[in-house]
């Protein structure tokens, strides 16, 4: 096997935007993934682009949300053109619905008549709803798809099916990973490994199973995203609705449930009830990277030529644009965004990598 540039561990939106991008820098890099690229979380994600409409708290998390929401339009471009495939990037607007009794904080408040104008076929419980204009989506799976195009195009050499066992370390420096396929050396390395990211690197990442479901309308009535309360509602142009998703702390436990699939749907026929009449497509469930104080890792890593990007939680898709870009530029030029210092391993107990 060759000595690359940079191997990265993980093969979600994550980690393939990282290796996309420092291979766009000029970095000879490989992609290990331990099943097949990008069908984790990034698969079962719902693709939503939606900063304000998850009530973030002002802080670095809402900014580096509100710096990825901004790079999208010319970042997925920019992904297109090279790729070939469409991301299905729709900045679609969000509307939160506001049921008899809620409050739902937004800048631009709709009454039922305004509501009605913007989108029909809403349920009687709806009493209003906040506008978000300049937030949407992208369809995820066209993205991983694109990304993973994409990265043939830029010369990254993707090795799926191949588990990453432990790193080799000398001194202060990673210089091999042991995988399933034999030993792979590197200059730097970036641990990009979702929610499984705790099986390398001694970091409180734990998974966070969300059920969902997707039904299809062939009128394509529903023109923007609804994100209700425990509830959120996404179309796709071609007539496709995502409905998600469940929050339950139980591990990889695998499988979808009937409770939580009844669930869903009950609260989507509320917010909009043609969802009873429509086609049930498909249900599934991922697992969410997620940490205890619910920001994710990133920058450097415990060894010198270590970096991390892990622990995203509800927001990996959204933050994968600037994710790749502050890493990338960190790796490249030693440029370190203030962020950085937010999101640093070390707010948790000191990270020990699995040696040999």
């Amino acid at each position: 096997m060759p000595k690359w540039d940079v191997i990265v561990v993980g093969g979600g939106a994550i980690g393939m935007a990282i290796a996309y991008e420092l291979a766009l820098g000029g970095c000879k890099v490989a992609l290990v993934e331990r099943g097949e690229l990008g069908k984790q979380a990034s698969w079962a994600a719902a693709g939503m682009l939606a900063p304000r409409a998850e009530e973030l708290e002002d802080g670095p998390l809402l900014q580096l949300c509100l710096q990825s929401l901004v790079l999208y339009p010319e970042w997925t471009a920019q992904l297109q053109r090279l790729s070939g495939i469409d991301t299905g990037y729709w900045p679609c607007g969000i509307l939160r619905p506001c049921l008899e009794g809620e409050t739902v904080a937004a800048d631009h408040l709709l009454s039922c008549p305004q509501l009605d104008e913007l989108q029909s076929g809403l349920g009687p419980q709806v009493v209003s709803a906040g506008w978000l204009p300049n937030e949407g989506q992208v369809d995820n799976r066209q993205l991983v798809s694109s990304l993973r195009a994409a990265l043939t195009e830029v010369g990254a050499i993707a090795i799926p099916k191949t588990e990453v066992q432990q790193w080799e370390i000398d001194g202060d420096r990673v210089v091999a990973v042991q995988t399933s396929r034999g030993r792979l050396e590197a200059d730097a390395f970036v641990l990009a490994g979702g929610a499984y990211s705790s099986d390398l690197l001694d970091i409180p990442v734990r998974p966070l199973k969300g059920q969902m479901l997707m039904v299809h309308d062939p009128d394509c009535q529903l023109q923007h995203v609804l994100y209700g309360r425990g509830i959120y509602i996404v179309p796709r142009r071609d007539g496709r609705i995502v409905v998600g998703a469940t929050e339950e702390d139980v591990g990889f436990e695998d499988g979808n449930t009937g409770g939580a699939i009844q669930s869903l749907l009950q609260r989507a026929i509320v917010v909009f009830p043609k969802i009873a009449e429509l086609t049930l497509l498909e249900t599934w469930w991922g697992y969410r990277p997620t940490t205890p104080d619910l920001l994710p890792i990133l920058g450097t890593g415990p060894q010198d030529n270590m970096y991390v990007a892990t622990g995203h939680h509800r927001n990996g898709i959204l933050l994968v644009p600037a994710t790749a870009r502050v890493m990338a530029r960190l790796m490249l030029n030693g440029d370190r965004d203030s962020l950085l210092q937010h999101f640093s391993w070390r707010r948790f107990q000191a990270a020990e990598l699995s040696t040999v």
